[in-house]
């Protein structure tokens, strides 16, 4: 099987890197506005990324969900916070959600199975 975090994390830095190093100054502070939104406030990081994983599955957005997924692993949420978020996504978002929904356990399994 192949390792599906470590392919979306060189794909995501790849292109990245290219669509960083074309110096678009709109799309660097889109990225920067991204990065900084993320950061610690009035709201801690762990609640931002249950915040960001909820409207990227919404929004049927599968990177972001991978994106905000993998952060919510490495920032020490567990699983059941994680689906409990999902779950409040799938609600909001409805049946259509459902094949994220999936990728999305497929990812987090494969997240957990890098720890091991």
């Amino acid at each position: 099987m192949s390792n599906i975090v470590e392919e979306f994390n060189d794909y995501r830095e790849r292109m990245n890197e290219k669509i960083l190093g074309d110096n678009n100054k709109i799309i660097k502070r889109i990225f920067n506005l991204d990065t900084n939104a993320y950061q610690a406030g009035a709201l801690d990081v762990k609640t931002k990324e249950l915040l960001g994983l909820v409207a990227s599955t919404v929004l049927r957005c599968d990177d972001c969900i991978r994106y905000h997924m993998e952060t919510c692993h490495k920032e020490g949420l567990k699983k059941e916070e994680v689906v409990e978020a999902l779950s409040i996504a799938t609600l909001v978002g409805g049946t259509i959600v459902i094949p994220h929904l999936r990728r999305a356990y497929e990812f987090w399994d494969a997240l957990e199975a890098q720890v091991k």
